[in-house]
């Protein structure tokens, strides 16, 4: 597996809208954040997904098309609904129904588009909970043989762990929780010594585990140890779509060929950032502006 830096990176996964009591929609779902980002960033990602031919829908394409993103691999499926996650309330407390059988369920493996091999493919799991989306990206690895990031983000009940521990058999780079950490790799002691023993059982190049308001942690695959922690001063609005925004910075920091350790500092400042502002998103240059000028993006 080679690793080509100039090709786009690939962003695999579901785009969806959170629907709230009050007839709010919310557009997000990690892989879709992750790219939103990639592209403000000016990495050029081809995201990679399926979406109905309904208004949601038309949301998520104009999402695309109003921010210079591609839309050569968004699918349109006639038949499956946008997805949605539909918000309950119940004495100010949230509740989640992923609500199954939807469009980026059934990402067409036949009507995937010719694709540049040997780049970056970042894919999360909640998109691989049914059989066609699945296929299609195990079409996409090895059609392209990627170098893969996988962004584990464990649902219940929408994952299986001996599918995911096979599709991390594959991967270069993992990032996940402190608390999916554990149920991967049960046997160590403390976050560095499972995700070095995640590292060595499947022959990553490095697993990225973040702790919250704690920070992060990165493991490589030659034994080294990188920790950051959040500044001081981080004031925390909203915490959504903080896993993601930490994402997108790691992918450009693999895209540039950072050394670990400011990649994931610069993850960290990013991820800091996007907690103190409402929504996993940006709609707005200015904000990234700062980021890209002190890091020569």
């Amino acid at each position: 597996m080679s690793f080509d830096r100039t090709q786009p990176p690939l962003v695999f996964g579901e785009a969806l809208f959170d629907c709230f009591p009050d007839g709010a929609e919310v557009l997000g779902g990690a892989p879709f954040n992750v790219a939103l980002h990639l592209q403000a960033f000016g990495a050029r990602p081809v995201f990679i997904s399926r979406i109905g031919n309904d208004e949601l829908g038309a949301r998520i394409e104009q999402a695309m098309t109003s921010r210079g993103m591609t839309t050569l691999a968004l699918q349109h499926d006639p038949s499956h609904d946008t997805g949605t996650v539909q918000v309950k309330l119940a004495d100010g407390e949230p509740s989640y129904e992923i609500v199954t059988d939807v469009a980026y369920d059934h990402i067409d493996a036949v009507a995937l588009p010719p694709m540049p091999s040997g780049g970056l493919l970042y894919h999360g799991s909640l998109a691989l909970r049914q059989s066609d989306s699945a296929d299609a990206l195990r079409t996409l690895r090895g059609r392209l043989d990627p170098a893969v990031f996988i962004d584990v983000n464990l649902r219940d009940p929408w994952w299986n762990k001996a599918q995911l521990q096979h599709l991390i058999e594959g991967a270069s780079w993992v990032k996940l929780n402190a608390d999916e950490l554990e149920l991967l790799a049960p046997g160590g002691d403390d976050v560095e010594s499972r995700a070095t023993q995640l590292c060595d059982r499947y022959g990553l190049k490095a697993v990225f585990a973040t702790l919250g308001a704690r920070g992060a942690v990165a493991v490589s695959g030659n034994g080294e140890i990188d920790r950051v922690a959040p500044g001081a001063q981080v004031e925390v609005v909203d915490a959504v779509g903080a896993g993601d925004g930490f994402a997108a910075m790691l992918i450009i920091g693999l895209l540039r060929g950072w050394a670990v350790a400011d990649t994931l500092e610069r993850a960290q400042a990013f991820a800091s950032a996007i907690v103190g502002r409402r929504g996993a998103t940006v709609d707005a240059p200015a904000f990234y502006a700062p980021f890209i000028d002190q890091w020569g993006l």
